[in-house]
């Protein structure tokens, strides 16, 4: 890790695998429109695990640009981890991510910081006329109205890859596994203002895409984890003493059932499956509000109070 240097006041990041061919052209047009700009700025390139040449591409441009910087992962650990990265290194006090092949246009950079200027935490960019087939935006928009409908933020493109935000928005959402398609949504959780803002898209022209049709069941995963994250993070035994709550309600409504067959006719309970399904119940019950228990304990132990500081948008002293 490089030692900090003197803030500049907007940071850019891109991570980038495979990407030999557009880096060039990316460092072009961020140069061109950041040096029109009346801010300081850095870009701050990932290397996510390339075995094209990008990270020699990465190291020649940073040394004839001081402001062009690279860091470079020992292998392919996925766009969160290297946006993680990228995120304890920038010096900015706003953050830009974009994607490095091209599609997102570093043209839309100055309209994404001037709705931070206006009040936004988080500004997140919605692909209006998405280059991309019809394989992509099928999935893409029944993701977006899936997510919009759990987590409460309705946004028309949940995972574009250009952003903008205060760089403490992406120091306090969690960024593992497939989390970076939630930051929007896991922002807003945290109380911070997100606005969306139509931007202009651009056809791959380099490389084919990074991500398959196993993307969409990671990222089905990943959308449990933020409802737990988002609407349970801070109170794990609604979650756990709900489920056990629902199962031991229904659990015991079949034995009480199975009681009066037993008790008022002369039918054999002890071989009906009802009754396995009904004790079954009852133990998943007791289960999941033991889990529940024993979360509310860790998430006492390990400090409540510390992590509430992080929802203090403004302090008086």
């Amino acid at each position: 890790m490089t030692e900090p240097a003197a803030t500049v006041e907007v940071s850019l990041l891109t991570p980038a695998k495979d990407e030999a061919e557009s880096l060039p052209r990316l460092f072009a047009e961020i140069t061109a429109v950041m040096d029109a700009q009346q801010r300081s700025w850095e870009l701050l390139v990932v290397d996510d695990g390339s075995s094209d040449g990008s990270w020699r591409v990465i190291t020649e441009h940073a040394a004839a640009d001081p402001r062009i910087r690279g860091l470079r992962m020992r292998r392919n650990f996925g766009k969160a981890a290297a946006l993680a990265a990228g995120v304890a290194e920038v010096r900015g006090r706003l953050l830009v991510t974009l994607d490095a092949d091209l599609q997102d246009d570093p043209a839309e950079v100055p309209r994404l910081l001037a709705e931070l200027d206006a009040g936004a935490d988080l500004v997140s960019g919605h692909k209006a006329q998405r280059k991309d087939p019809l394989g992509k935006r099928l999935p893409s928009k029944f993701f977006n109205w899936m997510t919009g409908v759990i987590t409460g933020l309705r946004l028309s493109d949940h995972n574009c890859g250009l952003k903008a935000a205060r760089t403490e928005v992406y120091r306090r959402v969690p960024l593992y596994g497939e989390l970076h398609r939630y930051i929007p949504a896991l922002a807003h959780q945290l109380g911070y203002r997100v606005r969306e803002l139509p931007v202009h898209h651009r056809a791959r022209e380099h490389g084919t895409s990074k991500y398959g049709l196993e993307r969409y069941v990671r990222g089905a995963l990943d959308l449990l984890t933020v409802v737990a994250l988002t609407r349970y993070g801070r109170r794990p035994a609604h979650l756990f003493g709900g489920l056990g709550m629902a199962a031991g309600s229904a659990g015991t409504l079949i034995l009480l059932y199975l009681t009066g067959v037993w008790v008022f006719t002369e039918q054999s309970i002890g071989t009906r499956p009802l009754l396995t399904l009904g004790i079954l119940l009852e133990i998943f019950a007791v289960q999941m509000i033991s889990t529940g228990l024993l979360a509310e304990l860790v998430l006492h132990r390990t400090g409540r109070d510390a992590d509430v500081t992080d929802l203090v948008a403004e302090d008086t002293r």
